[in-house]
């Protein structure tokens, strides 16, 4: 069964959620190391290389 915009867009909240709690609870080496893992995943799964659009200490 292939996801709905309405589960991709729950399931991007709910990690920027995540993301946003882990920035507030960790040093920023260690919240830079997270976003890189997260990014890396995102870009496996999905096949784009979104850290080519946006880098991890860079604004999009």
């Amino acid at each position: 069964m292939s996801p709905t915009d309405q589960d991709v867009i729950e399931a991007a909240e709910a990690l920027g959620e995540a993301l946003a709690d882990a920035q507030e609870e960790t040093i920023s080496s260690e919240f830079d190391s997270i976003l890189t893992q997260c990014t890396d995943a995102i870009s496996q799964r999905t096949g784009i290389d979104y850290e080519s659009a946006c880098g991890v200490s860079e604004s999009c």
